[in-house]
């Protein structure tokens, strides 16, 4: 039997101050779950001229600078869905987020304090910038009190209107039905997903609701919110956590 396609998982690397070379491996950050859109911005920097000549009718405006592009992702991290590589049990999720925070935090430079160069990638699509914002939503809570599962949404800008970038890659087509990954997550036979499903809706309709997000993560699923259909799901698959709700 063939072995199944590896997931494609989008990441964050530290690129130089120029923005050419990816730098500092160590200082990369990889998702537990891919984005499930990808938001990109331009905007030029525009004035209307005041004052003097004719007022009639719509007046003209004026081109004034390089124009900015933007790009906005939200991410979701869960202790229960350990990043690839790492090893141990991790029982608060900012250990997981910390190293998308990386690159909101300004680094000395000279007689300066600027954020790291970042570079966004994601099989074919690239974006490199500056990250301008960071919001992190933490939602779940173990009975001690540490959260276990967040959003993290952020934007990177660029001073420049950019073209989009097309890196090569093999990745399936988005969609495709995908096999899990690692050993069996269950015993219990898998549950073919319906056209339009979600591995939310799947989880509730067993009772399971609380841990989508886990069973996303041992099923191996990309997009947990755009299922193929019949896309074979083991609904019993997830590591059980004592929490409150």
């Amino acid at each position: 039997m063939p072995e199944p396609t590896p997931l494609a998982k989008a990441e964050l690397r530290q690129l130089d101050a120029n923005f050419e070379h990816e730098i500092e491996n160590d200082t990369w950050a990889k998702v537990q779950f891919n984005p499930e859109t990808l938001k990109v911005s331009f905007a030029n920097q525009v004035q209307t001229p005041s004052g003097g000549g004719d007022q009639r009718g719509t007046p003209a405006r004026q081109f004034v600078g390089a124009g900015t592009t933007k790009l906005a992702v939200q991410l979701w991290f869960d202790v229960t869905g350990q990043p690839e590589g790492q090893s141990g049990a991790v029982d608060d999720v900012r250990l997981l987020t910390k190293k998308v925070a990386f690159f909101i935090t300004p680094k000395k430079e000279g007689d300066k304090f600027v954020p790291p160069a970042v570079r966004f990638l994601w099989g074919s699509f690239q974006f490199d910038g500056i990250m301008e914002s960071l919001e992190e939503s933490l939602e779940f809570f173990s009975p001690e009190g540490k959260p276990l599962r967040a959003s993290v949404s952020f934007g990177l800008t660029q001073q420049k209107i950019t073209a989009f970038v097309f890196r090569p890659t093999d990745a399936p087509p988005p969609g495709a039905p995908r096999a899990p990954s690692g050993k069996p997550p269950g015993t219990t036979p898998m549950t073919p997903a319906p056209q339009g499903s979600t591995v939310q809706g799947l989880a509730a309709g067993q009772g399971k609701g609380g841990d989508w997000q886990s069973i996303a993560s041992a099923n191996g699923i990309e997009n947990p919110r755009q299922l193929a259909a019949g896309q074979l799901i083991d609904l019993q698959a997830g590591v059980k956590l004592g929490v409150k709700r």
